[in-house]
């Protein structure tokens, strides 16, 4: 390596961030020509690349040597090929017949995964149902506290006082999550790292709403209720990361999306919660808020049973410790080599061009360095889209907006509970439908359906209220509501915000899509109940599909696909030009699309925006079916 002659090679003259860079050859075959801020050709390409055999068994000696890794150097060589040229496993000689079948069976059986992965995913999702769970607690609270507190927002003893009041009381968890919660998680991570990220949060989410339950007036409950969000922001803003970092690529969005499932599954059991303690007197609403804490308990007990991210280790440069990890979280120790040895070549790109900074600077990043500028543009939009699709009017009031429809507390919280299970039970499809038919897919599908369900269910209001169909067609078309959203801008903005930041700015970036959508969602807080009092329910759900319009825009112009493709591959597709990308949805994408489905023409050609230079693990699928 030291004999070589060093070439060097031109940085992206449209910023003045990146000086020229000196490379070896090896190091210019990882590079090739795709620059990762500004791939105006859309390539995308596996950073192992243009390396011979035997450039890259010297690299793998010197990263086996430089991280006290020799005794897995066979191994990792072995690893590295196929991580090389995914399709073409099958041709390496130096792999096994068991090693070659679990390849394979990444393709033909990608569910069949270690236990460690799915006790991973699943026991840090439950922390969402905390979530879930403490929006349709004081959903079903709004009933009671605020007459118990002297601040009615319903009645003729309501004034536009209590109905901030109450909006603001609110808004209180999603207030500590924007203004707090979120921000703390990049510190966190760094210092103690995700599973005790998991850990602090935990412990908020679990005493914090005992306070809320023994609370004396309204400004104690809010403030049990900014300490809550507190533990909300960092969860939200580490768990989708941690198990977006833990998944294999071609399951990711499948498992990840267990955060939106438990979400669901929380709102579903909060509404169940709401209906047991009913009948049980003045302490009915603290107990509907103080049972937030009941899913926050297996969180704290069993989070260090799980692994570490690997690629926090490996941001740390504790190779050993994420080779140890990856073999709890994948089939076989040639997958884990595999993954290890790419993650590495890949964050060894990411630094090139990024390099160290500190919080601040990585902050400012966000909005500098073009690539995560995209990554930040793509997740700000998913997450804003899930507050303007209306979603969080009816899980934060809908027991108040079905009863401004006519009905009974009783029945208010029957139909709350009737939506929980539509919004739990319709989130299940998404398990399979998002890395089958991507993230981008689903969204522009079900925008849509949400516009014209939530514009039926507002008009529905019009009809007479002692008309039998006036209740039951406001609920009909807010169950409708509530299964489209739950396949698509449910489990999609957590899953999309995890994933498509680089390692160097993932926990500052997901910090910034959290508090983007949860800032929204205290703003929504506290807004509705006053724009329900001025506008009246009519007028406030047709507002709210109008905004589904609008975002399914947004969504169109300025959001890729990430299905089915490694977190390190995804640099590739945000360095494709924001003005690139929309220029094809508008001028290619747009016309295919009304072409095909709208004239029906079966073989209208479309181009495709993104090329390959060289084989990529989405590929090793192709390879496989083609065989079978």
């Amino acid at each position: 390596m030291a004999d070589e002659k060093p070439v060097t090679v031109e940085a992206d003259k449209s910023s003045e961030e990146y000086p020229e860079k000196t490379y070896t050859a090896a190091e210019r075959g990882r590079q090739q020509s795709v620059n990762l801020n500004r791939n105006v050709t859309a390539r995308i390409q596996n950073p192992l690349a243009g390396l011979s055999r035997e450039e890259l068994f010297r690299d793998v000696e010197q990263f086996a040597s430089e991280t006290g890794m020799t005794d897995k150097t066979d191994l990792i060589k072995k690893g590295a090929l196929v991580a090389q040229n995914p399709p073409a496993f099958e041709s390496v000689a130096e792999l096994d017949e068991e090693e070659k079948d679990a390849l394979r069976n990444e393709v033909l059986h990608k569910w069949r995964q270690p236990g460690a992965l799915y006790f991973t995913v699943i026991l840090c999702s439950i922390g969402a149902a905390v979530q879930g769970w403490d929006q349709t607690g004081s959903n079903g609270a709004n009933l009671s506290w605020p007459l118990d507190f002297g601040v009615p927002d319903s009645g003729p003893d309501a004034t536009d006082y209590n109905t901030w009041i109450v909006g603001i009381v609110n808004a209180g968890p999603y207030i500590g999550s924007a203004a707090i919660g979120c921000w703390c998680s990049d510190p966190l991570n760094y210092w103690i790292g995700r599973r005790g990220v998991i850990f602090f949060s935990a412990i908020f989410c679990f005493l914090s709403v005992f306070g809320s339950a023994t609370a004396q007036n309204w400004w104690e409950l809010f403030i049990t209720r900014i300490l809550l969000g507190v533990g909300m922001g960092a969860k939200a803003s580490t768990v989708p990361i941690y198990a977006a970092e833990n998944c294999p690529a071609a399951i990711r969005g499948g498992l990840v999306m267990s955060w939106q499932m438990w979400t669901a599954f929380g709102i579903f059991l909060g509404f169940c919660a709401n209906l047991a303690v009913y009948d049980v007197g003045a302490i009915a609403w603290r107990l509907q808020l103080g049972s937030a804490c009941i899913p926050a308990l297996p969180l704290l007990i069993g989070v260090y049973f799980c692994p570490e991210s690997p690629r926090w280790y490996i941001k740390k440069g504790r190779y050993p410790d994420a080779f140890r990890s990856l073999c709890r979280l994948r089939n076989t120790p040639l997958q884990a080599a595999r993954d290890l040895y790419y993650i590495h070549a890949q964050i060894t790109e990411e630094a090139d061009i990024i390099g160290k900074s500190n919080y601040l600077v990585r902050f400012v990043e966000l909005f500098t360095i073009p690539r995560v500028r995209r990554a930040t543009l793509a997740s700000f939009v998913v997450m804003l889209a899930q507050q303007m699709c209306g979603i969080n009017i009816i899980a934060f009031y809908s027991s108040t907006v079905f009863k401004q429809a006519g009905a009974g507390n009783l029945q208010a919280l029957l139909a709350s509970f009737g939506f929980g299970l539509v919004n739990f039970v319709f989130a299940w499809p998404a398990v399979w439908t998002i890395d089958t038919f991507g993230r981008r897919a689903l969204l522009l599908f079900t925008f849509p359906q949400m516009a014209w369900t939530l514009l039926a269910a507002g008009l529905c209001f019009i009809i007479p209220e002692d008309s039998n169909a006036h209740l039951g067609m406001i609920a009909f078309f807010i169950f409708l509501f509530a299964a489209f959203y739950s396949p698509g801008e449910g489990p999609v903005p957590f899953t999309y915000s995890a994933e498509v930041f680089p390692l160097s700015h993932r926990e500052v970036g997901m910090s910034w899509a959290v508090a983007t959508c949860l800032f929204w969602a205290a703003v929504l807080s506290i807004t509705f109940p006053r724009l329900l009092r001025a506008f009246h329910p009519v007028g406030a759900f047709c507002f709210y599909a109008g905004l589904n319009l609008t975002a399914l825009v947004l969504i169109f112009l300025f959001v890729p696909e990430t299905k089915q493709r490694t977190l390190e591959e995804l640099d590739y597709v945000f360095a494709v030009p924001t003005r690139t990308h929309a220029s094809y949805m508008v001028t290619k994408a747009l016309p295919w699309w009304f072409n095909r489905y709208v004239l029906w023409r079966k073989g209208a050609p479309l181009p495709p925006l993104y090329t390959f230079d060289s084989a990529v693990a989405a590929d090793q699928v192709t390879a496989v079916k083609g065989k079978e």
